[in-house]
Protein backbone atom coordinates (compact mmCIF):
# COMPACT_ATOMS: atom_id res chain seq x y z
CA UNK A 1 0.00 0.00 0.00
CA UNK A 2 1.16 3.57 -1.00
CA UNK A 3 2.97 5.28 2.71
CA UNK A 4 1.26 9.08 2.42
CA UNK A 5 3.32 11.82 2.97
CA UNK A 6 2.31 14.98 5.04
CA UNK A 7 2.82 18.19 2.70
CA UNK A 8 5.85 19.42 5.35
CA UNK A 9 7.73 16.31 3.73
CA UNK A 10 7.23 16.63 0.28
CA UNK A 11 8.32 20.50 0.59
CA UNK A 12 11.45 18.57 2.32
CA UNK A 13 11.71 16.44 -0.51
CA UNK A 14 11.25 18.57 -3.15
CA UNK A 15 13.87 21.07 -1.78
CA UNK A 16 16.42 22.05 -4.86
CA UNK A 17 15.91 22.46 -8.76
CA UNK A 18 12.70 23.17 -9.49
CA UNK A 19 11.65 23.58 -13.33
CA UNK A 20 8.10 25.84 -13.76
CA UNK A 21 5.00 23.55 -14.06
CA UNK A 22 2.98 24.20 -17.11
CA UNK A 23 -0.07 27.12 -15.69
CA UNK A 24 -2.96 25.31 -18.14
CA UNK A 25 -1.86 21.96 -16.57
CA UNK A 26 -1.68 22.91 -13.02
CA UNK A 27 -5.61 24.17 -13.71
CA UNK A 28 -6.87 21.16 -15.09
CA UNK A 29 -4.98 19.20 -12.01
CA UNK A 30 -6.49 21.45 -8.94
CA UNK A 31 -10.06 20.95 -11.16
CA UNK A 32 -9.31 17.17 -10.44
CA UNK A 33 -8.56 17.19 -7.25
CA UNK A 34 -11.35 18.87 -6.33
CA UNK A 35 -13.84 16.17 -7.81
CA UNK A 36 -15.66 14.51 -4.88
CA UNK A 37 -13.65 11.22 -5.92
CA UNK A 38 -10.28 12.11 -7.92
CA UNK A 39 -9.36 9.77 -10.68
CA UNK A 40 -5.67 8.41 -10.28
CA UNK A 41 -5.18 7.68 -14.06
CA UNK A 42 -6.55 11.05 -14.92
CA UNK A 43 -3.86 12.62 -12.37
CA UNK A 44 -1.11 10.30 -14.01
CA UNK A 45 -2.20 10.72 -17.92
CA UNK A 46 -1.71 15.33 -16.78
CA UNK A 47 1.64 15.06 -14.70
CA UNK A 48 3.17 12.63 -17.26
CA UNK A 49 2.90 15.51 -19.90
CA UNK A 50 4.58 18.08 -17.99
CA UNK A 51 8.65 17.65 -16.99
CA UNK A 52 8.52 19.46 -13.73
CA UNK A 53 5.61 18.24 -12.44
CA UNK A 54 7.40 14.92 -13.40
CA UNK A 55 10.35 15.52 -12.26
CA UNK A 56 9.25 16.63 -8.53
CA UNK A 57 6.95 13.41 -8.87
CA UNK A 58 9.90 11.29 -9.50
CA UNK A 59 11.97 12.91 -7.21
CA UNK A 60 9.49 12.16 -4.01
CA UNK A 61 9.21 8.55 -5.67
CA UNK A 62 12.81 8.28 -5.62
CA UNK A 63 13.40 9.91 -2.75
CA UNK A 64 14.70 7.94 1.01
CA UNK A 65 10.78 8.05 2.12
CA UNK A 66 9.57 5.65 -0.06
CA UNK A 67 13.05 2.93 0.18
CA UNK A 68 12.89 1.80 -3.53
CA UNK A 69 15.87 -0.51 -4.12
CA UNK A 70 16.09 0.77 -7.38
CA UNK A 71 15.65 3.95 -9.00
CA UNK A 72 12.28 4.05 -11.58
CA UNK A 73 11.34 6.27 -14.34
CA UNK A 74 7.66 5.50 -14.48
CA UNK A 75 5.10 7.80 -13.96
CA UNK A 76 2.63 5.92 -13.74
CA UNK A 77 4.02 3.75 -11.25
CA UNK A 78 5.08 6.96 -9.39
CA UNK A 79 1.74 7.99 -9.16
CA UNK A 80 0.37 4.40 -8.13
CA UNK A 81 3.61 4.29 -5.48
CA UNK A 82 2.22 7.50 -4.11
CA UNK A 83 -1.26 7.69 -3.78
CA UNK A 84 -3.75 9.91 -4.11
CA UNK A 85 -2.91 12.07 -1.06
CA UNK A 86 0.36 12.34 -1.35
CA UNK A 87 -0.07 13.39 -5.16
CA UNK A 88 -2.69 16.51 -4.18
CA UNK A 89 0.11 17.60 -1.39
CA UNK A 90 2.79 17.66 -4.74
CA UNK A 91 0.29 19.74 -6.92
CA UNK A 92 0.00 22.19 -4.14
CA UNK A 93 3.75 22.37 -3.21
CA UNK A 94 3.94 22.75 -6.93
CA UNK A 95 1.52 25.51 -7.78
CA UNK A 96 2.93 27.94 -5.20
CA UNK A 97 6.12 28.08 -6.50
CA UNK A 98 5.18 31.43 -7.93
CA UNK A 99 3.63 33.42 -10.94
CA UNK A 100 5.43 33.80 -14.50
CA UNK A 101 5.24 36.76 -16.48
CA UNK A 102 3.02 36.38 -19.27
CA UNK A 103 6.59 36.35 -21.62
CA UNK A 104 7.79 34.20 -19.34
CA UNK A 105 5.19 31.78 -20.47
CA UNK A 106 4.96 32.17 -24.19
CA UNK A 107 8.49 31.55 -24.33
CA UNK A 108 8.50 28.67 -22.30
CA UNK A 109 5.46 26.82 -24.55
CA UNK A 110 8.23 26.45 -27.12
CA UNK A 111 9.89 24.30 -24.39
CA UNK A 112 6.68 22.47 -23.00
CA UNK A 113 5.09 21.85 -26.46
CA UNK A 114 8.13 20.30 -27.63
CA UNK A 115 9.01 18.10 -24.43
CA UNK A 116 5.43 16.52 -24.64
CA UNK A 117 6.06 16.09 -28.55
CA UNK A 118 9.11 14.22 -27.78
CA UNK A 119 8.17 12.81 -25.29
CA UNK A 120 5.33 10.86 -27.33
CA UNK A 121 7.31 10.17 -30.17
CA UNK A 122 9.98 8.66 -27.63
CA UNK A 123 7.27 6.42 -26.03
CA UNK A 124 5.88 5.01 -30.07
CA UNK A 125 9.54 4.74 -31.61
CA UNK A 126 10.77 2.57 -28.82
CA UNK A 127 7.62 0.64 -28.86
CA UNK A 128 7.72 0.36 -33.23
CA UNK A 129 11.84 -0.60 -32.82
CA UNK A 130 11.13 -2.75 -29.95
CA UNK A 131 13.36 -1.24 -27.22
CA UNK A 132 12.56 -3.12 -23.66
CA UNK A 133 12.91 0.73 -22.21
CA UNK A 134 9.87 2.18 -23.32
CA UNK A 135 9.33 3.90 -20.40
CA UNK A 136 12.66 5.61 -19.98
CA UNK A 137 12.43 6.81 -23.37
CA UNK A 138 9.20 8.09 -22.61
CA UNK A 139 11.11 9.99 -19.51
CA UNK A 140 14.15 11.24 -21.58
CA UNK A 141 11.71 12.86 -24.18
CA UNK A 142 10.08 14.73 -21.77
CA UNK A 143 13.04 15.53 -19.05
CA UNK A 144 15.82 15.88 -22.19
CA UNK A 145 15.55 19.95 -22.48
CA UNK A 146 14.62 20.38 -18.86
CA UNK A 147 17.78 22.87 -18.49
CA UNK A 148 16.57 24.71 -20.83
CA UNK A 149 14.09 26.85 -18.62
CA UNK A 150 17.07 27.09 -15.81
CA UNK A 151 19.05 28.52 -18.46
CA UNK A 152 15.93 30.87 -19.30
CA UNK A 153 15.66 31.63 -15.57
CA UNK A 154 19.00 32.70 -15.09
CA UNK A 155 19.70 34.16 -19.08
CA UNK A 156 17.26 36.64 -19.98
CA UNK A 157 19.10 36.34 -23.57
CA UNK A 158 19.32 32.52 -23.83
CA UNK A 159 16.60 31.52 -26.29
CA UNK A 160 18.22 33.71 -29.03
CA UNK A 161 21.48 32.28 -28.22
CA UNK A 162 20.02 28.70 -28.18
CA UNK A 163 18.80 29.65 -31.97
CA UNK A 164 22.05 30.54 -32.69
CA UNK A 165 23.20 27.34 -31.55
CA UNK A 166 21.02 25.57 -33.77
CA UNK A 167 22.02 27.53 -36.68
CA UNK A 168 25.34 26.96 -36.59
CA UNK A 169 25.38 23.12 -35.31
CA UNK A 170 27.05 20.91 -37.32
CA UNK A 171 29.89 18.29 -37.92
CA UNK A 172 32.29 21.16 -36.36
CA UNK A 173 30.67 22.56 -33.58
CA UNK A 174 27.45 21.04 -31.60
CA UNK A 175 24.22 23.39 -30.09
CA UNK A 176 25.82 23.45 -26.62
CA UNK A 177 29.50 24.36 -27.82
CA UNK A 178 27.77 27.70 -28.73
CA UNK A 179 26.21 28.02 -25.50
CA UNK A 180 29.89 27.05 -23.29
CA UNK A 181 31.20 30.15 -25.54
CA UNK A 182 28.48 32.45 -24.04
CA UNK A 183 27.83 31.39 -20.77
CA UNK A 184 30.27 28.79 -19.84
CA UNK A 185 27.63 26.01 -19.19
CA UNK A 186 24.98 24.62 -21.44
CA UNK A 187 20.91 23.12 -20.87
CA UNK A 188 22.34 19.69 -21.23
CA UNK A 189 24.83 20.41 -18.42
CA UNK A 190 22.26 22.03 -15.97
CA UNK A 191 19.80 19.40 -17.53
CA UNK A 192 22.15 16.77 -16.31
CA UNK A 193 22.32 18.19 -12.38
CA UNK A 194 18.61 18.51 -12.52
CA UNK A 195 17.98 14.69 -13.14
CA UNK A 196 20.31 13.89 -11.03
CA UNK A 197 18.51 16.53 -8.21
CA UNK A 198 15.31 14.79 -9.48
CA UNK A 199 17.14 11.04 -8.51
CA UNK A 200 16.45 9.74 -12.45
CA UNK A 201 18.17 6.78 -12.58
CA UNK A 202 21.95 7.76 -13.51
CA UNK A 203 21.92 6.30 -16.97
CA UNK A 204 18.80 8.46 -17.99
CA UNK A 205 20.63 11.43 -16.50
CA UNK A 206 23.54 10.41 -18.36
CA UNK A 207 21.69 10.52 -21.65
CA UNK A 208 20.39 13.91 -21.00
CA UNK A 209 24.02 15.30 -20.08
CA UNK A 210 25.04 13.97 -23.73
CA UNK A 211 22.01 14.66 -26.20
CA UNK A 212 23.63 16.99 -27.89
CA UNK A 213 27.27 14.64 -28.33
CA UNK A 214 25.59 12.47 -30.40
CA UNK A 215 28.26 12.73 -32.94
CA UNK A 216 30.73 11.65 -30.71
CA UNK A 217 28.62 8.91 -29.18
CA UNK A 218 28.02 7.35 -32.05
CA UNK A 219 31.26 7.53 -34.23
CA UNK A 220 32.50 5.04 -31.49
CA UNK A 221 31.47 1.97 -33.22
CA UNK A 222 32.59 -0.14 -30.02
CA UNK A 223 29.91 -2.48 -28.03
CA UNK A 224 30.82 0.53 -25.16
CA UNK A 225 28.11 2.50 -24.38
CA UNK A 226 25.13 0.95 -25.50
CA UNK A 227 22.89 1.77 -23.23
CA UNK A 228 23.69 4.98 -23.64
CA UNK A 229 23.13 4.58 -27.56
CA UNK A 230 19.82 2.64 -27.18
CA UNK A 231 18.34 5.36 -25.53
CA UNK A 232 19.85 8.32 -27.62
CA UNK A 233 19.42 7.09 -31.12
CA UNK A 234 15.35 6.68 -30.26
CA UNK A 235 15.62 10.41 -28.73
CA UNK A 236 17.37 11.97 -31.83
CA UNK A 237 14.92 9.85 -34.17
CA UNK A 238 12.41 11.86 -31.93
CA UNK A 239 13.82 15.24 -31.95
CA UNK A 240 14.22 15.20 -35.63
CA UNK A 241 10.58 13.84 -36.45
CA UNK A 242 9.02 16.34 -34.06
CA UNK A 243 11.37 19.54 -35.40
CA UNK A 244 12.99 20.61 -32.21
CA UNK A 245 15.13 22.66 -34.55
CA UNK A 246 12.07 24.63 -35.49
CA UNK A 247 10.61 25.07 -32.48
CA UNK A 248 13.11 25.63 -29.87
CA UNK A 249 16.50 26.51 -32.45
CA UNK A 250 13.82 28.40 -34.92
CA UNK A 251 15.58 27.15 -37.92
CA UNK A 252 14.16 25.74 -41.35
CA UNK A 253 17.17 22.81 -41.40
CA UNK A 254 17.75 20.07 -38.81
CA UNK A 255 21.67 20.88 -38.95
CA UNK A 256 22.06 18.29 -36.05
CA UNK A 257 20.57 15.56 -37.63
CA UNK A 258 22.03 16.22 -41.30
CA UNK A 259 25.52 15.34 -38.79
CA UNK A 260 24.14 12.55 -37.03
CA UNK A 261 21.43 10.89 -38.81
CA UNK A 262 22.77 8.53 -40.63
CA UNK A 263 25.00 6.93 -38.10
CA UNK A 264 21.75 6.71 -35.99
CA UNK A 265 19.39 5.15 -38.59
CA UNK A 266 22.74 2.77 -39.18
CA UNK A 267 22.97 1.83 -35.37
CA UNK A 268 19.40 0.75 -34.86
CA UNK A 269 19.44 -0.62 -38.67
CA UNK A 270 16.63 1.31 -40.28
CA UNK A 271 17.44 2.76 -44.04
CA UNK A 272 16.70 6.28 -45.10
CA UNK A 273 13.46 5.15 -46.88
CA UNK A 274 12.26 3.07 -43.74
CA UNK A 275 12.63 5.73 -41.31
CA UNK A 276 11.23 8.50 -43.49
CA UNK A 277 8.30 6.27 -43.67
CA UNK A 278 8.13 5.30 -39.91
CA UNK A 279 8.48 9.69 -39.82
CA UNK A 280 5.04 10.12 -41.93
CA UNK A 281 3.52 7.44 -39.91
CA UNK A 282 4.07 9.01 -36.28
CA UNK A 283 3.40 13.09 -37.85
CA UNK A 284 0.18 11.43 -38.71
CA UNK A 285 -0.83 9.94 -35.85
CA UNK A 286 0.36 13.16 -33.87
CA UNK A 287 -1.05 15.46 -35.81
CA UNK A 288 2.24 17.13 -36.61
Amino acid sequence: MSQELSAEQIQNALQGISVPPQPQIMVDLQFEQYMPDPDLEVIAKLISQDPGLSGALLKLVNSPYYGLSNKIASIQRAVNLLGSRSIINLINAQSIKGEMSDDTIVTLNRFWDTAQDVAMTCLTLAKRIGSQAVDEAYALGLFHDCGVPLMLKRFPEYMSVLEDAYASAGAEQRVVDTENQVFNTNHAVVGYYTAKSWRLPEHLSNAIANHHNALAVFSDDSARNSQLKNLLAILKMAEHICASYRVLGNQSVDHEWNTVGHLVLDYVGLSEYDFENLKQTIRELGGH
